[in-house]
């Protein structure tokens, strides 16, 4: 994997975010790039940043969409700081944690540093968290833009990283968790969709959605 000084890693962090493009055809966008209107959460804890939504240093916790969606598709770019780690929710239910509480969280991680280096590969980026690994290889280096698409229709979980599928899986099919037990929401049918702050600045941009009937 292509190796950054920490001068390049800033240098590229301070690029803006503000390259918005057209929500691809059947989506829409979830997000303006100006504020915070329709979503909900800990929203003190991220910010609105050269059209970004960034979670900020030393700051966590879930923001969400006001709506909430059934059988869908989200689609988003995200890019990590040097060990970052976030994640998406997938049918969250408004409050508690989304790996716990929601059907899911989609971890968003710099899984190449070494402080991550024993991990479970359930928590790899792009895993459903403690529950289907992801493979691993299609994330780009620390510092660039990458593009994460996940599906979710009924209990079944698909998510393309930068044009390749990296997890297909049927959470109702799971036997063995990491926890031991599966998360008290991975049979919620609907909920919000949002970002799980971990303490570090991820930005997320080019926020869209598609309901599937």
């Amino acid at each position: 994997m292509r190796q950054f000084s920490g001068a390049a890693v800033v240098a590229l962090l301070f690029f803006s975010c503000a390259q918005a493009f057209p929500p691809p055809e059947g989506f829409v966008s979830i997000f303006n790039g100006s504020d915070f209107a329709g979503w909900a959460g800990d929203l003190s804890h991220y910010e609105v940043k050269n059209g970004c939504i960034v979670c900020k240093p030393g700051k966590g916790g879930v923001v969400f969409t006001t709506r909430q969606y059934a059988n869908f598709v989200a689609r988003v770019d995200y890019r990590l700081p040097p060990g970052g780690n976030n994640g998406l929710a997938i049918r969250y239910p408004g409050k508690g944690t989304a790996s716990v509480d929601a059907m899911c969280e989609i971890q968003i991680l710099d899984d190449t540093h070494p402080k991550y280096n024993k991990l479970d590969p359930r928590q790899f980026n792009g895993s459903s968290y403690g529950i289907i690994a992801a493979k691993s290889g299609s994330g780009k280096p620390v510092g660039e833009w990458n593009t994460m698409e996940v599906t979710a229709k009924g209990s079944t979980l698909k998510v393309v990283l930068n044009g390749s599928t990296i997890l297909d899986g049927d959470v109702a099919t799971v036997r063995e968790f990491m926890r031991k037990e599966p998360p008290k929401g991975i049979n919620n049918t609907t909920g919000h969709f949002g970002f799980c702050g971990h303490n570090d600045p991820v930005e997320f941009r080019n926020v869209y959605i598609k309901e599937i009937p």
